[in-house]
């Protein structure tokens, strides 16, 4: 069975709006075990829309389309599909009581405009949105069954779940297979790295399909599997996921899509241990990549944004004479405002990031993408030098904070200290990597 996914909207077609709606209805499809083989994108014009559903009506088994379904006069997915059927509009009392209590509930006075929205082709099913006021609905065009759903992501996202997910497993019915997608998160190596590393693949699981995904700052292993029989096939994703992470190694930090704060988080929170962050560089971006994690009032417990060399003394307690000898970027630095979170905040572990974001502000001897990340742990403390390739501010903080994160998950993992692939170990900085002060 075959699916065509078709998302509406000159924001679209422009590059105004994102389309994030494409790529989770194929991810949803694709694990059903349904084939997506086109995305398409088409503008606010009626006839052009029409055409493009007719087309897809004469060659596809399922297509859902996403906008188009609002108040205004650019909303014409309604229309075209009418059109490209055949078919009339037809008010559908249902969906206009939906509408009005929707307006009621909110103490808002409903629109002419928004009696549109309950127009729909005849005949369809009504698809309801629980989270909106435009409707959507089902019907045939040529041999396909089409499934117009709302672009606004939560009610698109809603609606798939409620409705077109339950119509899709009863018209795959027998011709149903076995379907699995895992997520293997990776970081530490560039893509093309862990493309090498991953070679041979192919020959020793035929029957499974391997994509790589950069998903900054992280690569996703994406492994997608079909088979008659679902035993057949979990023992055989097992294998292969078992043989990724084999060759992919300590750079593995996830084998089901969980995040990096996410995993720490949960590694933290299972040992009972705590954690407290100091940044510089990366403004936050730690700490809020760790409170968006449910339940990390657990295991969080300070985070300081000590941006200045005063704040970084009078909040941290690293050393004057340690800032004018080294300055704000280095391992020695970044180590004494580790230890002196953590003893803030009497946490089990403190992590601390210092660098140069760029795109200005870069010496030779601290280019842009510099940055020396600190541990404190119960054993002791330590600083590290990082080198990244990156001149886009955006980009090096986002790799700055994963890289301290990753830190410390290899410190709790009890993984062996091993280079990282950007990591820098000047002469200057050698004892700061080996001192081991207590704290």
């Amino acid at each position: 069975m075959i699916a065509e996914i078709i998302a509406t909207g000159d924001e679209i077609r422009t590059g105004a709006l994102v389309d994030s709606n494409s790529a989770y209805i194929a991810d949803q499809l694709e694990a059903l075990g349904i084939d997506v083989l086109r995305h398409d994108t088409v503008g606010d014009n009626v006839d052009l829309l029409s055409a493009v559903f007719w087309e897809v009506g004469r060659r596809a088994d399922i297509a859902v389309v996403t906008g188009g379904l609002g108040p205004t006069i650019d909303d014409l997915t309604t229309e075209a599909a009418a059109r490209a059927a055949g078919v009339r509009l037809k008010m559908d009392e249902v969906a206009l009581q939906d509408i009005i209590r929707f307006f009621e509930k909110r103490h808002r006075t409903m629109t002419d405009s928004n009696r549109k929205q309950a127009m729909l082709p005849e005949p369809s099913q009504r698809i309801d949105n629980p989270l909106g006021t435009a409707p959507g609905f089902s019907m045939h065009i040529g041999d396909c069954e089409f499934f117009c759903l709302p672009g606004v992501p939560p009610e698109m996202k809603r609606m798939l779940e409620d409705f077109v997910l339950p119509r899709c497993r009863e018209l795959l019915g027998r011709k149903a297979e076995a379907s699995c997608i895992q997520t293997i998160s990776t970081f530490g190596l560039p893509e093309s790295t862990t493309g090498e590393q991953l070679d041979g693949f192919n020959d020793r699981f035929p029957d499974i399909k391997l994509w790589l995904r950069a998903k900054f700052p992280e690569i996703q292993i994406r492994l997608y599997g079909r088979h008659a029989s679902e035993a057949a096939l979990l023992n055989e994703m097992k294998a292969a996921s078992d043989w990724v992470r084999e060759k992919i190694g300590h750079r593995v930090f996830s084998i089901d899509g969980e995040p990096m704060p996410a995993v720490v988080g949960r590694m933290l929170g299972e040992r009972g241990e705590t954690l407290a962050v100091a940044e510089s560089c990366t403004g936050g971006l730690i700490c809020d990549w760790l409170t968006n994690v449910a339940g990390s009032s657990e295991y969080f417990l300070l985070g300081a944004v000590t941006y200045a060399n005063e704040s970084k003394m009078s909040v941290l307690g690293v050393s004057k004479e340690t800032l004018d000898r080294y300055g704000a970027v280095h391992e020695i630095t970044a180590r004494e405002m580790a230890d002196g979170v953590r003893r803030r905040a009497g946490a089990t572990y403190g992590i601390s990031t210092s660098g140069i974001a760029g795109p200005d502000g870069g010496t030779p001897d601290k280019p842009v993408g510099t940055v020396c990340i600190g541990i404190s742990t119960p054993e002791g403390s330590q600083g590290r030098r990082y080198l990244f390739p990156f001149g886009k501010r955006q980009m090096n903080k986002q790799i700055f904070a994963m890289s301290a994160l990753d830190l410390l998950r290899r410190k709790l993992m009890g993984y062996p200290e091993k280079p990282h692939m950007f990591s820098q170990s000047p002469p200057a900085a050698a004892d700061a990597i080996k001192d081991k002060q207590r704290s």
